[in-house]
């Protein structure tokens, strides 16, 4: 079992900053991929942006350029760096893994909110 804590989220006016932080229970450098997911209102939740355990990342066309993930494995954490923020960027924002045993966990999500 993989417990994962995300933080860092809150309100933010549009072009502002925030970082996400995903702390997990569990050594990160053996996971296979660990994503950050979003879910809006009203709508099905999607990926963000995912670094492999080889280090090669990969993020939704909306936000490239703007978000960057990256991962601390002397931590156990993953991050999301959030820059230029829109108001479309408002969402709940999921940490996501993906273990070598190929089982999948999710944190409990943390709030993000861009005001225009």
């Amino acid at each position: 079992q993989v417990q994962l804590v995300e933080s860092g989220g809150g309100l933010v006016q549009a072009g502002g900053s925030l970082r996400l932080s995903c702390a997990a229970s569990s050594r990160t450098y053996g996971f296979r991929a660990i994503a950050w997911y979003r879910q809006a209102p009203g709508k099905q939740r999607e990926l963000v942006a995912g670094i492999e355990n080889s280090g090669v990342t990969n993020y939704q066309e909306a936000v490239k350029g703007r978000f960057t993930i990256s991962r601390d494995n002397a931590k156990n954490t993953v991050y999301l760096q959030m820059n230029s923020l829109k108001p479309e960027d408002t969402a709940i924002y999921y940490c996501h893994v993906v273990t070598s045993a190929w089982t999948q966990f999710w944190g409990q999500g943390t709030q993000v909110t861009v005001s225009s």
